[in-house]
């Protein structure tokens, strides 16, 4: 089956602006939020909340789950567009931040990713390999 070429980004965050990467299996060195496509029959929000459970273990709806009204899109990686059906190129990101209330401990899946790191905002963003992740943190940062 593939992948529906609409996908969510979750910038999970602090109030002070510390930042979740997670770095993932199948490239190792590429740093990133939450990410993942949508699910046929879901909502973006919906997607949102299961990569969230899926990628951390938390539960997106005990905290402040927030659609930035932000969609990107762009062109899918030669390395991943075998999971997309033949002749789809690029995808629909939309963009969602989830406020955590400090620091919390997550559960990664290992089948998705080999590390995490917290870090203050600016240093997430130069870190993160996608043009549009660095960006959604920036705008964090920057008070959107």
């Amino acid at each position: 089956m593939f992948k529906i070429p609409v996908s969510v980004l979750v910038v999970l965050h602090t109030p002070d602006l510390q930042v979740l990467l997670l770095e993932r299996a199948d490239a190792p060195g590429f740093w990133q939020s939450v990410t993942g496509s949508q699910d046929a029959g879901e909502t973006l929000r919906e997607t949102a909340v299961r990569e969230v459970r899926e990628e951390t273990g938390l539960d997106a709806a005990q905290f402040v789950l927030s659609d930035w009204n932000q969609q990107n899109q762009f062109e899918i990686y030669a390395r991943w567009r075998h999971r997309y059906a033949p002749g789809v190129t690029h995808n629909s990101e939309h963009v969602f931040g989830l406020l955590l209330p400090e620091v919390l401990s997550i559960t990664l899946s290992p089948r998705e990713h080999l590390d995490q790191l917290w870090l203050p905002w600016r240093e997430a963003a130069e870190k993160c390999f996608s043009w549009s992740n660095a960006e959604a943190i920036r705008k964090l940062g920057e008070g959107r």
